[in-house]
């Protein structure tokens, strides 16, 4: 079996893939607000008005002037006069004078002349009332200063302003935030066509019955679940059996149709297998890595080809998973120009020792146990899952991966390590 030509870290790995990959220009796409989730902006969001737009209460209680409560407390109160309730809904049809205050629900519009609002528990209905009334004393049991328990205008965001930059991925709270300002349409970049083909003679459709020696397409299925979720589209072409002229083909065809080409199995640097040799064919420059120096995944190709990127990835379920997590997510990134947030990553303590490889990048799959202490507080606890890179289900158990530095021969029991959680 001949060598790997050079094992490159993972991060040089991807920037020689990046700096091969042109900038391409964004595509746009206009669509639905409330279809966005997970889309990613394609240009800058402006608020078309201040929000809020009027002063409003953030609790139950009443409205009033906040000088007229200084030095009110539970032995001295305050004794302001009760004028109505404020409608929710709609803007207060009157103004708070002196002395005076404004029974208002949270969310409510603060009525003119009123600058902060007293809460409910701190204030009663004098002489024993049992429901305010207009014309009512109340008595106020704490001072409050100006603005105290209310939301200012624009405070949360102001007219003008950027709320959404180009390439923020939408998330819940982004879909609610755009409501609230009334923005029902955006545009978003246009998803990256990302071309899947598995190749193998003993691989078959999920659907078929196995005979000895066979297996189902796994990877067709996690990558193009990855891909989704990543903000691609994935496109299936299929399983290829080993022949160098019918793999060729569909890398051809999917290289014509989609922005990205991910080939699986043929990726070790065998006699047999072929899909260096085939990337090598799809245009210039071609194969740009053929060996990763990370496990699993050590056989990983990374290739462009008529400037679009084309990789190789092993044909074990567990290395083909974890490198897309590693080189095809990132492509499809870049091609959505989506600016990333931090991965989402916790830390938790060893269960067992864990060696490592001096020079290589490792990445195991964990699950996290929490169990509590004798002071009832929560520790993590990662405990690695052991299996072959074939083995699918040694994912499936996992809660993230655990990343060994190349320059790292391991980790001892009980040392504190952070999880990447998927």
């Amino acid at each position: 079996m001949p060598e790997f030509l050079q094992l490159l870290p993972p991060e040089e790995a991807r920037k020689l893939l990046f700096v091969n990959l042109p900038d391409k220009k964004i595509t746009h796409e206009k669509i639905e607000t409330v279809l966005s989730l997970g889309r990613v902006i394609a240009e800058n969001i402006s608020a078309p008005h201040s929000l809020p737009e009027f002063l409003r209460s953030t609790v139950d209680g009443y409205a009033v002037r906040a000088r007229d409560t200084f030095g009110a407390s539970d032995s001295v109160p305050a004794y302001l006069t009760l004028l109505d309730e404020i409608p929710m809904g709609s803007a207060p049809s009157q103004n708070i004078g002196v002395g005076q205050c404004g029974l208002i629900h949270t969310g409510g519009m603060l009525p003119p002349g009123a600058d902060a609002v007293v809460m409910l528990e701190n204030t009663q209905v004098a002489l024993g009332g049992d429901r305010p009334s207009p014309g009512n004393e109340i008595e106020i049991f704490r001072a409050v200063a100006d603005g105290e328990n209310v939301i200012q205008i624009g405070e949360d965001v102001k007219t003008g302003s950027v709320i959404l930059p180009s390439g923020c991925r939408i998330r819940p709270a982004e879909i609610g935030g755009l409501m609230a300002l009334g923005i029902t349409h955006l545009s978003v970049a246009a998803r990256p066509k990302v071309g899947l083909i598995s190749s193998g003679d003993e691989i078959i459709d999920p659907a078929e019955q196995t005979k000895p020696g066979q297996v189902r397409d796994i990877n067709a299925y996690t990558l193009a679940a990855l891909v989704t979720k990543s903000g691609g589209e994935p496109i299936l072409y299929g399983i290829v059996p080993d022949i160098k002229s019918e793999l060729e083909a569909a890398a051809r065809r999917a290289l014509s149709e989609c922005d990205v080409v991910v080939i699986t199995a043929g990726s070790s640097a065998s006699t047999r297998d072929m899909t260096a040799d085939v990337i090598a064919s799809l245009g210039a420059p071609g194969v740009l890595v053929h060996g990763i120096n990370t496990r699993p995944g050590k056989p990983t190709i990374l290739g462009v080809c008529e400037g679009k990127a084309v990789i190789g990835l092993p044909g074990n379920p567990v290395s083909a998973l974890v490198n897309g997590y590693l080189f095809v997510v990132p492509v499809i990134e870049k091609l959505l120009g989506e600016t990333p947030r931090p991965r989402p990553v916790v830390t938790a303590k060893l269960t067992v020792n864990l060696p490592s490889q001096a020079g290589r990048e490792d990445w195991i799959p964990v699950k996290l146990v929490s169990p509590q202490n004798s002071n009832g507080n929560q520790t993590h606890l990662a405990e690695p899952i052991f299996g072959k890179s074939n083995l699918i289900f040694t994912l499936t158990a996992a809660d993230g991966l655990l990343r060994i530095p190349p320059d790292v021969t391991g980790y001892g029991a009980g040392e504190m390590t952070e999880i990447v959680l998927f």
